[in-house]
């Protein structure tokens, strides 16, 4: 088996079912599976991966387990070389799987792979980022990376300097479709079920660099990433991607470094509480107003939570 496709949901039921669709329209010359981990939803995802998708293997659970450990059960049955771990909300173009998989059995120095994530308007959605550190949280806290973006010692962090359009090595790329060789995992372990949701592909490709593994990003797979599609609500979006930064830094910083990276990324959640409450003051657009009372709420969170 060339590769396994894990597929975790949660009251995506519409979402998945296009997904599927597009993953079996749009996959050739690859040998592969798909296996669906259903988190316990209650929109009718059980019922119609049952009546539609016969040949997906199915994991049913009687909780919301999260991303991490849902991919782990997957991973458990999976017989693939490769491993593809897919968010329910993306629609496959253009045999992206194929030539992904290729591309690693053609380039073995590539032991985890991205591709081009769009937009469902088909604009580009950045799916590469570096590995946090000091300057980064910095630039991101305080707004450096917006104003200069297309400068590299700015816009590292979110690579927003790179235009997406090469074969490069990068540090992180995005969960929603990212690549991994069997021996990856064997080596430095699954996921850490410590991250409910968010920042685990970030942990992974930082064991993974480790242990001495590279990350790729090639453009000419093409992938359309709607987003959000298992998120109840922006609020919790927010304090869950803030939180979990925050944990990672304590797992992996240490000393003055581990300190200071902290400092920052608290200090930018909070800043934003009250520039958003500015802009909608200059604005009234109340988008910024909602805004500004999810960063409150996630600063608490960010600061009292130990892991998610």
């Amino acid at each position: 088996m060339d590769l396994s496709v894990i597929i975790v949901t949660y009251n995506t039921r519409q979402l998945l079912a296009e997904c599927l669709a597009s993953v079996y329209a749009e996959t050739t010359g690859v040998e592969y599976e798909v296996i669906v981990v259903d988190n316990n939803s209650s929109d009718g995802s059980r019922e119609m991966l049952e009546r539609d998708a016969p040949q997906v293997k199915k994991i049913f659970n009687t909780e919301n387990r999260g991303f991490a450990a849902a991919n782990n059960q997957a991973f458990s049955i999976a017989s693939g070389k490769y491993v593809l771990l897919l968010n329910s909300d993306t629609k496959i173009l253009k045999n992206a799987i194929g030539k992904s998989v290729e591309f690693m059995q053609k380039h073995p120095e590539a032991s985890i792979l991205g591709c081009r994530l769009l937009n469902a308007d088909g604009t580009l959605q950045r799916s590469c980022r570096s590995f946090p550190s000091v300057w980064n949280l910095f630039s991101e806290s305080f707004f450096l990376y917006k104003m200069f973006p297309r400068t590299e010692l700015f816009g590292s962090y979110y690579m927003t300097h790179f235009s997406h359009d090469a074969v490069r090595q990068v540090d992180v790329v995005m969960g929603a479709f990212m690549m991994i060789h069997r021996e990856v995992f064997e080596r430095v372990g699954l996921l850490d079920e410590s991250y409910f949701m968010y920042t685990e592909e970030t942990d992974f490709c930082y064991r993974a660099a480790v242990q001495g593994f590279h990350a790729y990003f090639i453009p000419s797979a093409e992938v359309i990433h709607y987003g959000g599609g298992s998120i109840e609500s922006s609020e919790k979006h927010v304090a869950q991607l803030h939180s979990t930064q925050v944990f990672y830094l304590r797992k992996h910083f240490t000393g003055f470094r581990k300190y200071a990276a902290i400092g920052l990324k608290l200090t930018g959640v909070a800043l934003r509480v009250p520039v958003y409450a500015l802009a909608w003051a200059f604005t009234l657009d109340s988008l910024w107003l909602e805004k500004s009372r999810w960063y409150a709420k996630a600063l608490g969170k960010a600061f009292y939570s130990k892991n998610h």
